[in-house]
């Protein structure tokens, strides 16, 4: 499905918003490309998406087999297969996204695209620094409580009474795969932070942290 940039509106810090508006101006008219929640996105050796609206799961594989989460593209972020030396590098819709895709040639050729994704490159640089930190501590909950947290400054949103809730719904295999972790083990470690009253689970099955 696709549609044109100037349908895309959605409420977003400013840094984000500031980009954005500089795509409108840019690239107004030009073609959205949306996928569903567990499609796998497509990429090109040439070109680079930037995430309007969603979440992304970058993923890659151990020799074994094993998944290995390497970051969450959200809101205003790059990704592509320029911008990885990773192989085998899989990109999957975690939510509904819609997304733009862009050449190298375009970003060489517009200083204002080019700026504005080195700036959100930084954000998935620091992402993968905190994702790099956590994997190393050895207690699967506070694993599980820094990939919480680190989600929640990417895609929560306050809820009525106090919290957050994660907009993106996630499985515990999801959770699992982010910290290097086992289902029923993820599963064990979410009862447990429940008992404490530091997160909920809603009626859609999203996260709310305390």
């Amino acid at each position: 499905m696709t549609y044109t940039f100037s349908s895309f509106d959605i409420n977003s810090p400013s840094s984000v918003t500031d980009w954005r508006r500089s795509l409108e101006e840019i690239y107004r008219g030009r073609t959205m490309h949306t996928y569903k929640s567990g499609q796998i996105i497509p990429m090109y050796p040439y070109e680079v998406w930037v995430v309007c609206r969603g979440v992304v799961q970058l993923n890659t594989l151990h020799p074994s087999g094993d998944e290995v989460l390497v970051g969450f593209a959200v809101q205003a972020m790059p990704f592509g297969l320029p911008l990885t030396n990773l192989e085998p590098y899989h990109a999957i819709a975690l939510s509904d996204v819609d997304l733009m895709r862009f050449t190298l040639i375009e970003l060489e050729n517009s200083p204002q695209l080019y700026q504005g994704i080195l700036q959100h490159l930084n954000r998935r640089l620091q992402q993968t620094e905190a994702l790099l930190a956590l994997v190393s501590n050895k207690r699967v909950e506070e694993r599980l409580r820094q990939i919480l947290l680190l989600l929640k400054q990417e895609v929560g949103i306050p809820v009525e009474g106090g919290g957050n809730r994660l907009t993106v719904r996630l499985t515990h295999q999801h959770l699992a795969s982010a910290i290097s972790s086992t289902r029923v083990t993820v599963t064990r470690a979410m009862k447990l932070l429940q008992d404490e009253g530091w997160l909920s689970v809603d009626r859609d099955r999203h996260i709310v942290l305390a």
